[in-house]
């Protein structure tokens, strides 16, 4: 009976987890660059036999690797990708990936991102433009001109979020290992005047969410009736 309701509790416990996740997407819906949250669940088997009891882990987080749609601006100053590629910003945790392109440059030419962070090249250096060569123009590789001058290009980099992984800012991910930066491929590029929107699906995941609501009143329910089954069978135990 007790191994009942540690299954019960395991459950809840992955439930909930995954009901943050899926608030988490919800709430970022409108989210330029934004990337969905999911989680993988797997069971976990305590004991061998028929004694063995089959328990739910609490989750690994995973990100949906989808593209979001394009959303055209027509400020010069907006980047999108296309391809499996994310643009590099220098923060306080190091380089943070990102595909939130909406950038704006200061008054001393450096390429920010929209919190203030520098966009970096494809060797991790900041980006730096000259304050008074208005906007640069892109070129399909990320390659940045002002007037007949080239003056410098956006890094592209590729790496794997894995499990787990750490978001930053609005839609930035930390990466566990040293992003590489994407060279000579025709499949990534970089498109001027767009960006990418989230690619959450609201209504998929509202669908989720109360899905996911009613399993984790079913099992409130279950661990209900098992406490009940408990009490009763302790009050006949006792009257003997």
């Amino acid at each position: 009976m007790q191994d009942s309701l540690y299954v019960a509790l395991s459950a809840q416990i992955a439930l909930e987890r995954r009901l943050t996740t899926i608030a988490d997407n919800v709430a970022n819906a409108s989210t330029v660059g934004f990337r969905a949250t999911g989680v993988r669940f797997e069971d976990v088997v305590s004991g061998t036999g028929p004694k063995s009891v089959s328990f739910a882990s609490s989750g690994k987080t995973y990100l949906n690797g989808a593209h979001g749609a394009l959303k055209q601006t027509g400020n010069p100053l907006d980047f999108s990708i296309q391809g499996d590629a994310w643009f590099g910003i220098q923060t306080p945790a190091g380089t943070v990936m990102t595909r939130d392109g909406r950038f704006t440059m200061n008054e001393n030419g450096e390429l920010l991102s929209i919190e203030g962070f520098p966009v970096v090249d494809a060797g991790g250096a900041p980006l730096q433009l000259d304050p008074r060569g208005g906007a640069p123009i892109a070129g399909a590789d990320g390659s940045l001109h002002q007037g007949s001058k080239m003056a410098g290009a956006i890094g592209l980099f590729d790496f794997d979020p894995g499990e787990n992984f750490v978001r930053y800012g609005n839609s930035g991910i930390v990466p566990a290992s040293a992003p590489q930066p994407v060279t000579d491929r025709a499949d990534v590029g970089v498109v001027q005047g767009f960006v990418e929107e989230s690619n959450v699906n609201p209504i998929l995941e509202m669908t989720r969410l109360i899905q996911v609501q009613r399993a984790f009143e079913n099992v409130a329910a279950l661990m209900r009736e098992n406490g009940a089954s408990s009490d009763e069978a302790i009050k006949t135990l006792g009257s003997r």
